[in-house]
């Protein structure tokens, strides 16, 4: 008999589903095995007002292809909110994420100093309002999520009760400082538990795992897979699964993101398998962030065993052609059944 665990309620912490076609074909790829989901917030324009967010979770629950989803919705961070427009949008979503101006895709209308918008942070830490944030300066690709590390720092002790996530962390530094503040969570991707640059770029470059930030050193992933294999109790699983046509990815100025939402879970149960952790990835893909949001999503328990899954070459539908992280390669593990 294969080995086998069941999950309950698996969330995704960090999830791109875009909009128009794209979203239409890679939405189900989530909501089929996945509860909820983080949804980004990034779009163009940027979702950035109550009305905007109501619009983009009405389009997300329409292109389900009949799934039981949670889409847990964010606004993208301005630094004008006033305390009349958090408190109307309070309800309806989840955290409001802070982009770096220019740091990562659709990201020109973000943040270019963070002491500037200092106001906002007040009012979200008074009215429990999490933050998420992409984490990186404009310094040397490999260097922009360390020098972020310092602003992070700064938040968390100046505004002791806002509750901040750090999005997907690649670096042992951050694990680190993971532990110096208690409002301090994070997420952390499928591709960083498992990859360096030298997959991206160490031999023939591989576009479809270049991804912002970008993949780092080996002691940076040994890090990250520790904290999670050892079910860290404030780390999270947030795929930043990123769909890309695929003229996008295999061309002159590719843009950065991997796509790992229909391979995610299986992919997962596959590395803690390997390392006999497979008892706590559960809390890593569900238990933890429950606890953290106060979410409570729909029961949805999916069953994971040791059976070959045969990723498929591409996924295609809707006018949209997006190829995956393992691309073509035969995993491990499988889903093998999934009752809501």
């Amino acid at each position: 008999m294969p080995k086998e665990i069941t999950l309950c309620s698996p969330l995704d912490m960090h999830l791109h589903l875009r909009d128009g076609d794209m979203m239409k074909l890679v939405t189900p790829l989530t909501a089929e095995t996945f509860s909820g989901a983080v949804i980004m917030p990034n779009l163009v324009p940027p979702v950035d007002s109550l009305e905007l967010l109501l619009a983009y979770k009405k389009r997300i629950l329409s292109s389900l292809g009949g799934h039981q989803f949670d889409p847990y919705m964010m606004l993208f961070f301005r630094g004008d909110y006033t305390e009349a427009e958090l408190a109307a949008a309070k309800e309806y979503m989840l955290g409001i994420k802070l982009y770096p101006a220019g740091a990562t895709t659709n990201s020109e209308a973000g943040v270019k100093a963070i002491d500037a918008v200092e106001p906002v942070f007040k009012m979200m830490e008074e009215m429990g309002i999490p933050l998420m944030v992409h984490g990186e300066t404009h310094g040397f690709v490999m260097d922009r999520e360390k020098e972020f590390l310092a602003s992070y720092d700064y938040l968390a002790q100046k505004f002791p009760k806002l509750q901040i996530t750090m999005e997907h962390i690649t670096t042992a530094d951050a694990v680190a400082l993971l532990d110096e503040h208690e409002n301090l969570r994070a997420t952390v991707t499928l591709q960083h538990l498992i990859i360096t640059l030298d997959d991206v770029a160490g031999g023939m470059l591989d576009p479809h795992l270049f991804c912002k930030p970008i993949a780092k050193r080996p002691e940076d992933r040994e890090a990250l897979l520790q904290a999670a294999l050892e079910g860290h109790p404030r780390l999270m699983f947030g795929s930043d699964s990123a769909p890309h046509p695929v003229e996008k990815k295999e061309c002159c100025g590719c843009a950065a993101g991997v796509f790992t939402a229909p391979l995610a879970i299986a992919r997962l149960a596959q590395l803690f398998d390997k390392h006999d952790k497979l008892d706590n990835l559960q809390a890593f893909i569900s238990d933890n962030a429950q606890r953290l949001y106060g979410v409570e999503p729909a029961e949805k328990l999916v069953t994971v065993a040791n059976v070959p899954f045969e990723v498929p070459t591409a996924y295609t539908g809707h006018d949209q052609h997006v190829v995956p992280m393992h691309a073509g390669e035969t995993l491990d593990w499988n889903v093998t059944s999934i009752k809501a």
